[in-house]
């Protein structure tokens, strides 16, 4: 199967979410007119990276907070359903990067949209990262997924969980095909901190690509002259985060990079070709879940179920589960509420 595929580089309409939605729409149909089968938008790009957890206290960033979590995305909402049926007016997948809102809380999600605007899969990191961790909450096992769509085996991550080894084995294990790996952008701690920069990181994504014999779409967001002016009121802030960091890019399952790069403040769609029948080749030299594993050596334990806060249950279904086999209703539970024992 050979088709288009497309990778976003653009800044997000910061804590807009209606806005958003629109610059979404309007690249998603950009994509469609360009022959693209699938579009992938970058970590949390509605409605954007909350890059102030990393400038300054979190009293300071208390600020944000409330417009934050009142602009991100409901899955279900006027909002998510404009996205889902763009999908499905223009006839392409969609894998949309968006800070969650559900009940109380946020996570870092991507939901996979069908080209038909069908709802196929929405996930959550499984780990927020580092000063994440004050904004959003986690992910559970049932997110480390792979789907079969008509495109492929599609699934998704976001920023540093490709640093995670296990986390990528669990998918690889799954035989993803195209995978898309959401970055937030690289524009942070500049010169300061290596790990967190373009050539690192794009390496993360690159490497996914050659590990897992995979597609890898790696779209990323530009921090916006906007987003700065917003953010930075001091010029020892102004060090910490610059405008621009943009390094989309789209990898072959060889590793092997598929376009040429946009500049790192330029806004646009990087498009490759997929041919899914070049992934056997690929695995032909390495297929660490397959010819090159050794189960006798290493296996994964991997736990996918979801996970749940609350647990419901039937009162009688708890008393017959508590009672021994080897004794009687009343030796096992205690005094009976009449009082005859």
């Amino acid at each position: 199967m050979k088709y288009k595929v497309a990778a976003v580089q653009a800044a997000p309409v910061f804590l807009d979410l209606e806005r958003g939605v629109d610059k979404a729409i309007a690249l998603i149909e950009e994509a469609s007119e360009a022959g693209a089968a699938l579009i992938a938008f970058p970590e949390v790009w509605l409605p954007g990276y909350p890059w102030w957890i990393w400038l300054d206290s979190p009293a300071w960033g208390m600020q944000f907070v409330r417009r934050y979590f009142e602009n991100s995305l409901e899955v279900g909402s006027e909002q998510f359903e404009r996205i889902r049926l763009a999908a499905a007016r223009y006839k392409i997948h969609v894998v949309l990067g968006f800070s969650e809102r559900a009940g109380g809380s946020l996570y870092i999600a991507q939901a996979i949209i069908d080209d038909k605007g069908e709802l196929v899969a929405t996930r959550r990191k499984l780990k927020p990262t580092h000063a994440e961790r004050t904004v959003y909450g986690e992910g559970d096992g049932s997110h480390l997924a792979v789907h079969e769509t008509s495109i492929g085996r599609l699934g998704a991550l976001c920023c540093a969980e490709h640093i995670q080894p296990l986390s990528k084995y669990a998918m690889y294990s799954q035989h993803e095909q195209v995978h898309v790996a959401a970055w937030p952008s690289f524009s942070v701690y500049r010169g300061a901190a290596y790990q967190l920069s373009a050539a690192a990181n794009n390496a993360a994504s690159q490497v996914y690509a050659l590990e897992g014999q995979c597609y890898v779409l790696a779209p990323c967001a530009t921090v916006s002259k906007g987003m700065i002016d917003l953010l930075i009121d001091s010029e020892s802030k102004a060090a910490l985060l610059t405008e621009g960091g943009g390094f989309a890019m789209i990898y072959g399952p060889d590793g092997a990079p598929l376009c040429e790069p946009l500049g790192e403040t330029e806004e646009g769609i990087l498009y490759a070709d997929v041919d899914l029948g070049m992934i056997g080749v690929a695995k032909a030299a390495y297929d660490p879940v397959g010819h090159y594993s050794r189960p006798d050596v290493f296996c994964l334990l991997f736990n996918r179920s979801p996970s749940a806060v609350v647990a419901s249950f039937e009162p009688e279904a708890l008393r017959e589960s508590t009672r021994s086999p080897a004794a009687p209703l009343s030796e096992a539970t205690g005094p009976i509420v009449d009082g005859t024992k």
